[in-house]
């Protein structure tokens, strides 16, 4: 087994900030898919930029769930050690630091700060094993803060451990009965101790509990120790979190221990994707962002006695047996990282679904951005989509009957959280075929967003025979046709009453899209490509259209926004035209080529985009990672392959960076990707064979990956114009007619 864990930078895409991300991430150390994860903290309490890269100082070393910046963190708490003088103020005892003197490992991070003392984390799946490393040139103190909301703390000195919960959240939707109880262990001996709360930062020496808003503990030590210290926390119980730090840290004697397992952990799931013939540059990318695509959702279970899983529930705030996944916004993961999810742990998705179900279940309706409740963030109903892709994938561990019925009611009522909670205006995307403008601010986006979900739910009724949903469904799936406006090519505006948004610029940002603008958004039609090129007339109409994109200037006009947002800028930034990687709702388009029999244009764009705007450095995105979306993207262009559908099976050929790239199932097959040629000039595809048989199409299948074989290319400079140009090589597509 290789060590791929040396690749990766936990660091990519931490120097950001409100104005500009480049990845909007934190240096997150902790397992694959982990329940808590830990990170040095550099930000105030409460601040969504948790890390960030260019801060000099750090004031803590925090259990973290964030997903973005965007959203919020969720049950903190924090460890700093100091030296010399108690100091319980978050400002005050902010300790500067150089990142020459950091490691940021996935299941190791280490850090000596500026004042001699040396802070180390090695994380388990709910745990963390530290160690805090004292100069002798001062008292050794350690601050426990307790974060943003209300909390407890009890200090147990003959037991050397602490304990409590904290509370502080943002979107649980049972908020009063969310506590995160906490256990820490200490292998060294409290000199003195006390209790202090955050608000006045007031102290009081030799307390051993107290309760309120930001109460934490402070510890002294000997002079010069060395303390390490097991903590685990349980949504469930203070008993279950003991009963975690014995299970995952009880038999761990030191650190080591620790994060010798961890790293083997992530070794064995980073060689499951094995790539060779790259650059050092390009290994360190690619597994920085397989790491990242391998973080969220959340597990959100915990292991009783037993081992069973069992969970609280952050909808209905009671206790469940079985699965639990949370914080994943599913507007931007639905596209990316569920179809690479599904190609490397479909197990895990089998239990997803059924999570799904379950939340729907506990609090009315299927999550669209869980942060750990549900958020009702963005828009679309995209539990569709995974349900969808999930059966057409053979991962069918779910009731898809159940599924079809959550959804139309999802799909036919709004919920009382955010845009995506439901479906809001249902009742005149129904009667209309389009949410109207400006009645509802990104209303083409919902139409476009709202015809590609009912298409998934369309697909599931059809794959188990349902005849009933496949003709609900079917009558709104080809809604987006109600909103392309033929006299300028693109997505527009509507009105109620059938007449096209006035005045109306392309490059206006907002108005009926959302974070976006008719450039970007106009591809949305994931489901029927062939329909959409139906709509300019021909290929050359529309890939005339698409070349445009790239053409334009990258000029910014920020339209209903009233300024300019981080996305603008990252599209200026990415120098493509009007090309916005940085945001969603375009990352598929260059795809769209190889349905228009010009499948050479999507080669050199995919690789021009995994070769310009990705890095493995501190600006290592073109935009915010979100959850995975923006390395899964990533990691399965770099592969040569792409889900533009999900809902589908196929996967669209792009153009693979590296010369070889062996991906492990969790069947045990192994499905080869060979292009022996393969270099910066030799990009475009001459042709391509799998197991041995001419590939005449431009796309593969699910199971051709599942069942393991070998896909080769041979790569050339040079585009192989006569390749894979007819409808019949051409991928899925509602309104496809083979010729």
């Amino acid at each position: 087994m290789k060590d791929l864990v040396q690749y990766v930078n936990t660091l990519q895409g931490t120097d950001s900030h409100f104005g500009l991300s480049y990845g909007n991430t934190y240096p997150t150390t902790g397992m694959p898919y982990a329940m808590h994860t830990w990170s040095a903290q550099t930000g105030k309490n409460g601040e969504g930029w948790k890390y960030q890269y260019f801060v000099d100082n750090i004031r803590g070393f925090c259990q973290s769930h964030q997903c973005s910046p965007w959203m919020s963190d969720y049950a903190v708490y924090s460890f700093m050690p100091m030296v010399g003088n108690l100091v319980v103020n978050q400002n005050k005892r902010a300790t500067k630091f150089s990142h020459d003197n950091e490691i940021a490992k996935p299941h190791y991070y280490k850090v000596t700060l500026d004042n001699g003392i040396t802070t180390e984390m090695a994380p388990t799946t709910r745990g963390v094993h530290l160690r805090f490393s004292y100069p002798s040139t001062g008292d050794a103190y350690l601050v426990i803060d307790g974060y943003t909301d209300m909390s407890e703390i009890k200090i147990d000195p003959a037991k050397r451990q602490i304990s409590g919960w904290v509370n502080n959240q943002r979107f649980v939707n049972d908020s009063k009965s969310f506590r995160s109880y906490f256990v820490v262990q200490f292998d060294k001996a409290f000199e003195d101790y006390g209790v202090w709360e955050n608000q006045k930062d007031e102290i009081f020496p030799q307390k051993q509990g107290g309760e309120g808003k930001g109460y934490g503990a402070y510890l002294k030590f000997k002079r010069g120790s060395k303390v390490q210290a097991k903590a685990a926390s349980s949504y469930i119980s203070a008993e279950q979190a003991l009963v975690t730090l014995n299970q995952e840290l009880g038999k761990d004697k030191n650190l080591e221990a620790t994060k010798v397992r961890g790293q083997k952990t992530w070794n064995e799931l980073l060689n499951r994707v094995l790539v060779e013939g790259g650059t050092d540059e390009q290994m360190k990318t690619f597994y920085s962002c397989l790491f990242r695509a391998n973080l969220f959702s959340r597990k959100f279970y915990e292991r009783k006695e037993n081992g069973e899983p069992y969970y609280y529930s952050p909808y209905d705030g009671k206790v469940y047996n079985g699965y639990m996944y949370t914080d994943n916004g599913f507007w931007d993961t639905f596209r990316s990282q569920f179809p690479l999810t599904n190609i490397l742990h479909p197990t895990m998705q089998g239990r997803y679904m059924n999570a799904l179900l379950a939340a729907q279940e506990q609090c009315g309706w299927l999550p669209s951005w869980s942060a750990p409740g549900e958020t009702g963030g963005m828009l679309g109903n995209h539990a569709i989509s995974l349900l969808a892709d999930a059966w057409a994938k053979g991962i069918r561990s779910f009731d898809p009957e159940k599924a079809l019925e959550v959804y139309a009611h999802e799909a036919m009522n709004k919920g009382p959280w955010g845009g995506a909670n439901g479906r809001g205006f249902w009742k005149e995307y129904l009667e209309l075929g389009y949410v109207p403008y400006p009645e509802s601010m990104g209303s083409s986006a919902q139409t476009m967003e709202y015809a590609y979900d009912d298409f998934c739910g369309y697909q599931l009724a059809k794959m188990i025979g349902n005849k009933h949903y496949q003709e609900v469904f079917a009558r709104q799936m080809y809604n987006y046709k109600n909103v392309f406006d033929p006299s300028i090519g693109l997505m527009r505006g509507k009105g109620t009453d059938g007449k096209w948004q006035e005045p109306f610029d392309p490059l206006e940002w907002g108005g009926p899209f959302c974070e976006g603008n008719a450039w970007h958004y106009t591809w949305s039609v994931f489901h029927d490509v062939q329909g959409l090129i139906d709509l300019y007339g021909n290929d050359e109409k529309f890939t005339t259209k698409m070349d445009s994109v790239f053409i334009l200037s990258s000029v910014i006009k920020p339209g209903t926004y009233g300024g300019v947002i981080h996305e603008m800028k990252e599209m200026e930034l990415a120098n493509m035209g009007q090309y916005a990687h940085g945001n969603q709702p375009i990352q598929h388009m260059p795809y769209l080529f190889s349905y228009a029999g010009q499948p050479w244009k999507t080669q050199y764009w995919v690789r021009q985009i995994v070769e310009r705007l990705y890095n493995s450095t501190e600006r290592g995105y073109p935009g915010d990672e979100d959850q995975g979306g923006m390395s899964s993207w990533y990691i399965l262009s770099s592969l040569g392959i792409y889900s533009v559908c999900p809902g589908t099976d196929e996967y669209v050929i792009g153009s693979p960076l590296f010369k070889k790239a062996t991906i492990t199932l969790e069947n045990g097959n192994k499905f080869v990707i060979e292009a022996p040629d393969n270099s910066k000039e030799n990009l475009y595809i001459q042709s391509a064979t799998l197991n041995g048989r001419l590939l005449d199409k431009n796309f593969i299948r699910y199971d051709d990956i599942s069942d393991g074989g070998v896909l080769k290319f041979e790569m050339g400079s040079q585009p192989n114009k006569e390749r894979c140009t007819s409808k019949y090589a051409a991928p899925f597509s509602l309104s496809k007619k083979d010729k």
